[in-house]
């Protein structure tokens, strides 16, 4: 762990999107991973966006469809277990404490607000990345998200000073056991002489 400015131990954060680690959208409509469960979600963003689409398609009058979403209600317990403290980097920013968040049993958690409109970083870099490094402001965090790539990984390591640790998990499978322990592992060496790379 890093080192707060009264000597003790800092926690590194746990950055959580939710489309493709907690939702694995990917595999839908018919591939839906074991211990996930079927949700339909009506987030006023998405409401918006949908009505939206139906009037630009000449449909006005049609209600939106909610979002159909899957979530496996034990990530909730999983995740506070870890070292970590936990945070929202997803683009359902403060929605995912309405709508997320209780369905897995977590608190309110803290949530990195996006730009608008959307920042270019160039080449590869993934347009939430800056942002994701300007929160974390130092402090040592790790990432899940399904859009990492390394580009990513090389352009936090160039801008940010702490350990990170940059965690792509495939949008069809969901976070599953393996990224729990090597989130769990990344974590507890941080407590050792030198954290491992990003």
């Amino acid at each position: 762990m890093g080192v707060g400015t009264d000597g003790g131990p800092v926690r590194p954060v746990l950055l959580l999107d939710v489309d493709g680690p907690l939702n694995p959208f990917a595999g839908m409509p018919d591939d839906r991973p074991q211990g996930f469960e079927a949700y339909r979600l009506m987030p006023p963003s998405w409401e918006a966006a949908e009505l939206a689409r139906l009037a630009a398609r000449g449909r006005p009058g049609m209600r939106p469809v909610p979002l159909p979403v899957w979530l496996n209600p034990g990530h909730g317990r999983q995740l506070t277990a870890l070292p970590f403290d936990l945070a929202w980097a997803t683009t359902w920013q403060a929605e995912a404490n309405t709508f997320i968040a209780p369905l897995l049993g977590l608190p309110e958690l803290p949530f990195v607000a996006w730009r608008s409109p959307r920042p270019a970083p160039g080449g590869k870099v993934f347009w939430k990345t800056p942002a994701v490094v300007s929160w974390a402001a130092g402090r040592p965090f790790a990432w899940v998200d399904d859009e990492i790539t390394q580009a990513d990984r090389d352009w936090v390591a160039e801008h940010h000073d702490g350990p990170a640790l940059l965690h792509r998990v495939d949008p069809r499978l969901g976070l599953g056991p393996d990224d729990f322990s090597l989130l769990a592992r990344w974590a507890a060496g941080l407590n050792g002489p030198t954290a491992p790379p990003a």
